[in-house]
């Protein structure tokens, strides 16, 4: 019986042309892709393959579940997540780090001296698991966008969010004040696809290595 075609989960954002370029690069066709499309599912008949275009923290729990066989997503996301799946690369892309962030003129607040902490963050495990192993008390407020602007409309004291530049900090007034981690881009692979469809997972991890020159 044939099998399938390959589902790829790919994240909408920042690290979609990247990684469009590596799908480019191991000879997929990624041309409706790189256009305008409104679609969410896009094939490669060709090369017996499929594309899912998703919000990032989705990507995770597509292919976690066997929605996607395989994907690319921020580290940041699985560190968030804790997902069930196998990460077999990192790729040489989409550096940043999860950062603590307060405004500018609090920058040299002893936080630790504060009661009723609320911390902004669509990072709420890593933002409580921070605060937990310091034995803070703090209130985690989940927001998925906007998260610079919180401490401006005293929504929150603090902020938790993915820093690459800093520039947007910056222009909303924030400055850093520790790192939680950092992150990159990242295959990951569905487990049960990874066992059943071994060889062409290894194909495609092969591939992606010598595009990307991942050690």
């Amino acid at each position: 019986m044939a099998m399938s075609a390959l589902t790829i989960a790919l994240p909408k954002g920042r690290l979609l042309p990247h990684a469009l370029a590596v799908l480019e690069a191991i000879g997929l066709d990624v041309r409706e892709l790189r256009g305008a499309t409104r679609k969410l599912i896009v094939a490669d008949t060709k090369h017996d393959a499929r594309f899912l275009l998703l919000k990032p923290f989705d990507v995770a729990t597509f292919v976690e579940y066997g929605a996607a066989d395989w994907g690319i997503v921020g580290q940041d996301v699985l560190l968030e997540n804790e997902s069930d799946l196998f990460e077999p690369l990192t790729l040489p892309f989409g550096f940043c780090r999860i950062a603590l962030a307060a405004r500018r003129e609090r920058a040299q607040t002893d936080w630790r001296l504060e009661t009723a902490l609320r911390v902004a963050s669509k990072y709420p495990r890593l933002t409580r698991k921070f605060f937990v192993e310091r034995g803070w008390s703090v209130e985690i407020i989940p927001l998925h966008g906007s998260i610079e602007i919180a401490p401006a409309l005293g929504l929150s004291d603090l902020v938790v969010d993915i820093v690459d530049t800093g520039r947007t900090l910056k222009e909303n007034g924030l400055v850093e004040l520790e790192t939680l981690g950092q992150a990159q881009a990242a295959l990951i692979v569905n487990r049960a696809s990874h066992a059943l469809r071994f060889r062409e997972i290894q194909n495609v991890l092969d591939a992606v290595k010598r595009a990307t020159r991942a050690p």
